[in-house]
């Protein structure tokens, strides 16, 4: 099980993940590694790809969450776009927009082809659109954090030619609007947790299954 957890709500789920499992040992390898009692374990990795070397405690890890002093979202779905630029947690400059783009047809032959195309010219304008915006926005941003939909985010990027790294976390995400952007925005900074719960695990096994 994979989670998405802010630094406010950590040290309070580590806790949990204690009292439900027994005994926890904390160790570091690339993350903060937790392995309790029961079996059961769990590792908390840092935003931005940043690997974790630091003490195994949990307030240790927590004051090492601090998002990156420049970076960027892009998000790209069905014709609407967002982009913002940050400086830490605040953003300094953004762009939300969209533009058409027909949904699927069930009708065959010569008709579907017609719409097929000009669906397709639809999407490259709304990418050619969100490139541009996205290029004003993220500018020289080292580092993009992109969600949203993945063929979309690759016609876009092929556009501007931006210097960032790209952080390897993808972003799922509903058609691009400000919500969207800021709830983008928290789960970019947010750690992530790889749960593995050992009646999870022996219930697999004891089925012939494999754990996902």
């Amino acid at each position: 099980m994979k989670l998405l957890l802010p630094a406010a709500r950590l040290e309070r789920w580590v806790a949990n993940f204690e009292a439900r499992h027994g005994p926890t040992q904390l160790s570091v390898s690339a993350g903060l590694i937790g392995a309790a009692e029961d079996g059961s374990t769990f590792k908390l990795s840092r935003s931005f790809d940043r690997p974790y070397e630091a003490d195994p405690d949990i307030s240790a890890f927590l004051s090492s969450l601090e998002p990156l002093e420049d970076w960027g979202v892009l998000l790209v779905r069905k014709g609407g776009f967002a982009a913002a630029r940050l400086e830490a947690d605040r953003i300094v400059s953004h762009k939300v927009g969209k533009r058409h783009v027909q949904g699927r047809t069930k009708a065959g032959g010569q008709s579907q082809q017609r719409f097929a195309r000009r669906r397709d010219n639809q999407a490259r304008a709304a990418n050619l659109a969100a490139a541009e915006y996205a290029r004003q926005i993220l500018g020289s941003t080292p580092w993009i954090v992109t969600g949203g939909d993945r063929q979309a985010v690759t016609q876009v990027r092929s556009e501007i030619k931006l210097p960032a790294q790209v952080d390897s976390r993808w972003l799922e995400c509903a058609n691009p609007n400000r919500f969207v952007l800021d709830q983008a925005i928290q789960d970019a900074m947010c750690a992530e947790v790889i749960v593995s719960n050992a009646d999870e695990v022996t219930s697999a096994d004891t089925q012939g299954g494999a754990v996902r």
